[in-house]
């Protein structure tokens, strides 16, 4: 038998109910996505919603949606968007820190301590460390290789990665091959560059540490930032 609405249906039947007297492992895929939706939407009932939009985005696909594809589906309106965004973040949030691996970069000491391979490095490598909101790394990816005198760097490049991996803000470091981090006007310019650039995006430049031989400098320690 079909029902209509939420209220129509037995309460042996109704997934909220079934969660708290089962446990969620209780619930399938759609309904454990109806009990986030709360409701459906005219002339159809949100398990039947919930099951369409699951048969249309399978496979997790659906915590993959940024804000405006989720909220362009029918019956995901901003706020449901803003629910399943929140449901999805802290769910990789918690399985990603679970057991507190994952280091934390305080200062520009640790930055630098996280990329000793640029003292010895002849050419100029540019890399970024994403953090989340705990100022944890959770990735790093170097962006350009240069030569010794210049290295291209475009922010697209920095913060599509910051965007795919879901992090809360950016630290850039890059070397001076010549063994000198007194940072450069060139230096100086891509950082402004960059963290105009993160601003608009809510993506916080948090420094920008210019790694020599033995030392380094750091671009927010000397006001850049």
């Amino acid at each position: 038998m079909a029902y209509a609405t939420m209220r129509e249906m037995p309460a042996v039947l109704k997934p909220r109910e079934r969660l708290i007297q089962r446990g969620p492992s209780a619930l399938r895929d759609h309904e454990l996505l109806a009990v986030m939706l709360g409701s459906g939407i005219r002339g159809r009932h949100v398990l039947d919603l919930s099951a369409a939009i699951l048969e249309q985005h399978p496979d997790g696909a659906l915590a993959r949606l940024g804000f405006r594809e989720l909220q362009a589906i029918r019956g995901i309106g901003p706020a449901k968007a803003c629910t399943l965004l929140a449901a999805t973040e802290l769910v990789r949030r918690w399985l990603r820190e679970d057991d507190g691996a994952l280091p934390i970069i305080a200062s520009s000491q640790d930055a630098a301590d996280q990329v000793p391979e640029l003292r010895r490095a002849k050419k100029e490598h540019f890399l970024a460390l994403y953090l989340n909101a705990r100022n944890q790394l959770i990735a790093k990816e170097t962006i350009s290789v240069g030569t010794l005198t210049a290295n291209l760097v475009h922010p697209r490049e920095v913060f599509q990665p910051a965007i795919s991996h879901s992090a809360a803000s950016v630290l850039l470091v890059h070397n001076h091959p010549s063994g000198d981090p007194a940072p450069s006007p060139e230096d100086l310019a891509l950082t402004q560059r960059l963290a105009a650039a993160g601003e608009l995006m809510g993506i916080a430049v948090l420094d920008h540490v210019i790694v020599g031989d033995t030392t380094h400098v750091s671009l927010k320690d000397q006001g850049h930032l």
